[in-house]
């Protein structure tokens, strides 16, 4: 289907243009919005007739949109969310809950003026793209936390908080640890251990030999009488 543009549309062409787009993107985008007419003759001999005040409307619009974003230039909005331990979200944030925080924020936009991919769905700090006008765009920083206390902390680290298993188990010593006299090493003790050397006894073992060892008196010394000298 064949338009004339409005306005700038990215990646499509500017105001006056005629450009040639898919009738689904025409019908639910362009016309209900006011960003194209129809590119019929009459629409045509219209938009000639009409382009001053149409390149007057959109200059207006472009300085406000300047305006503000010279105002709003480096916009933090925080969303609150419930999310686990390691920081994904039990839903997702989009793009009309941008749009009502930056809203709040004072900056009054409408969720298709947000550049957002694909919901956003762990804490952190997401920068998002918001277009002002056709002309003129802004960063807005989103800070997705599960408290205004991780979202202070979040913002003043520039990082998500976060508990994973990784963090949570500690290190286990490296080689390098026994090379520079950190414990011992059993299996290299024993490798250079002299077979020939007998291994040294326990203290008990003597003593349990010796025992042993004494021969019990005879039961017949005992029966014999002193020996007398007269």
């Amino acid at each position: 289907m064949e338009v004339i543009l409005l306005e700038r549309i990215e990646n499509l062409g500017q105001m006056g243009d005629v450009v040639n787009v898919k009738p689904g993107y025409a019908r639910n985008f362009l016309l209900p919005h006011n960003k194209a007419l129809r590119a019929t003759t009459e629409n045509r001999k219209v938009f000639e007739e009409r382009r001053t005040q149409f390149e007057a409307e959109n200059f207006a619009q472009r300085t406000e949109a300047e305006s503000v974003a010279a105002k709003v230039e480096g916009l933090t909005i925080t969303l609150l969310r419930q999310a686990g331990e390691a920081g994904q979200l039990y839903g997702s944030v989009n793009a009309r809950d941008i749009a009502d925080g930056t809203t709040e924020a004072g900056v009054r936009i409408n969720r298709q003026q947000v550049r957002l991919d694909r919901p956003i769905k762990a804490i952190g700090l997401h920068q998002i793209r918001v277009d002002l006008h056709p002309e003129v765009q802004i960063e807005v920083l989103a800070n997705v936390a599960r408290s205004a206390e991780e979202a202070i902390i979040q913002e003043r680290t520039g990082r998500a908080i976060t508990t994973t298993e990784e963090e949570e188990a500690p290190e286990e010593p490296g080689p390098e640890a026994f090379e520079k006299g950190g414990g011992p090493k059993p299996e290299i003790e024993a490798e250079d251990a002299d077979p020939a050397e007998p291994a040294p006894e326990s203290a008990t073992g003597p003593i349990e030999e010796a025992g042993a060892a004494s021969p019990e008196t005879p039961e017949g010394d005992q029966d014999q009488p002193e020996r007398s000298d007269s």
